[in-house]
């Protein structure tokens, strides 16, 4: 079952949350304070965290920093704040979507699904998100086949979300929202150079001839290729599950 961390003080929008999202299928978790939400994060490990921005203790900003330093998962901010500068700012801080209050429960649902179904399984620090690439949210950095790529802030998130939809094409238009947030589409060139960055970078670390993980997909965007070992050893463990399945059919019929 999916996990959501819900992070809000305020009691009774708390308790309407957990049983809207309870009804939707979600396992959820909840802190009142930041300290709290920072707590939960390390001992439940959620794939979602629906954060509010004013909290006691730690507020949301502070746990939504320190968040990114130890995992990549997707984060939706809720808050009354609804100024221009207060979206960019969380977006920048490394939100995933930000839903001013107030806010319908349906697109409150509707942003919490599109998210996951984008974001993938996280990744934690420490942990590896393939047999090639390390992420390391705290150093903005990646690890490429054991070397050290330094990348800025947009490099990073460019590269981040490309790996949390590996396999699938990531558009131009898609990676201005995610990562620029551009919804105008204004600055497209913007990531043709930053993804040429990107590899440059990884070739410069592991040597010329390391292979290229950024596949461009000719009048879409991108896709992060994943290695090959790691889509066998998915393959594998997909054809034991199913012979375990069948196995176990056999057991009950006879």
């Amino acid at each position: 079952m999916t996990r959501i961390l819900l992070v809000e003080d305020d009691p009774d929008l708390a308790t309407a949350l957990r049983a809207l999202l309870g009804r939707a299928g979600y396992e959820v978790r909840h802190a009142a304070d930041g300290r709290e939400a920072l707590r939960r994060l390390f001992a439940d490990r959620p794939d979602l965290m629906v954060l509010d921005i004013g909290l006691p203790e730690l507020d949301g900003w502070q746990v939504l920093e320190r968040t990114r330093d130890l995992t990549d998962l997707p984060v939706l901010l809720l808050t009354a704040r609804g100024a221009e500068a207060d979206r960019v700012r969380g977006l920048r801080a490394g939100a995933d979507d930000y839903l001013p209050k107030p806010f319908g429960q349906e697109e409150l649902l509707a942003r919490i699904e599109a998210l996951l179904r984008r974001a993938g399984r996280p990744g934690w620090a420490g942990e590896r998100q393939d047999s090639a690439l390390h992420l390391v949210p705290g150093r903005r950095a990646v690890l490429w086949h054991g070397a050290e790529v330094r990348l800025s802030d947009i490099e990073y998130r460019l590269l981040q979300t490309l790996v949390r939809n590996r396999g699938r094409v990531v558009t131009t238009d898609q990676l201005l929202v995610q990562v620029w947030d551009d919804p105008a589409g204004l600055g497209r060139d913007r990531v043709k150079f930053a993804v040429l960055r990107v590899r440059r970078k990884i070739q410069q670390a592991a040597g010329r001839h390391a292979e290229d993980p950024i596949e461009a997909v000719r009048g879409l965007g991108y896709r992060y290729q994943r290695d090959e070992r790691d889509e066998r050893d998915e393959h594998d463990e997909r054809d034991e599950h199913d012979e375990r399945d069948e196995r176990e059919e056999r057991d009950e019929t006879s």
